[in-house]
């Protein structure tokens, strides 16, 4: 895929994940973004970041001292070690933080 493509389908990823989470019942979460970057801002920890790695067609999660690495799989971006979903992972991560289930992947 070329470049403007890949960050085509960033943003289209960012943008519904960023309409999905300002639909959460909760004030313990800010969202701030840029070009290619979205990140989540909690009260009482470090935020976590999501980003684009142009070079390499990824987009990366970092959160909690942890680092996730998703490659594109047809429509959905999957972790390049796990084959799980980022919708799964941030949801499930944001569940936990945030004591209440948080789905992402509808």
């Amino acid at each position: 895929m070329d470049e403007q493509a890949f960050r085509a389908c960033v943003r289209g990823t960012l943008d519904r994940i960023r309409l999905a989470l300002d639909a959460l019942p909760t004030d313990a979460l800010d969202l701030g973004s840029q070009e290619g970057v979205l990140a989540l801002e909690f009260e009482d920890a470090e935020p976590w970041i999501l980003s684009q790695q142009v070079p390499v067609q990824e987009l990366w999660l970092a959160a909690d001292r942890h680092a996730w690495h998703f490659v594109l799989d047809g429509d959905r971006w999957r972790e390049r070690g796990s084959a799980e979903t980022l919708e799964a992972i941030l949801g499930g991560r944001l569940s936990a933080r945030l004591g209440f289930p948080v789905d992402l992947e509808g």
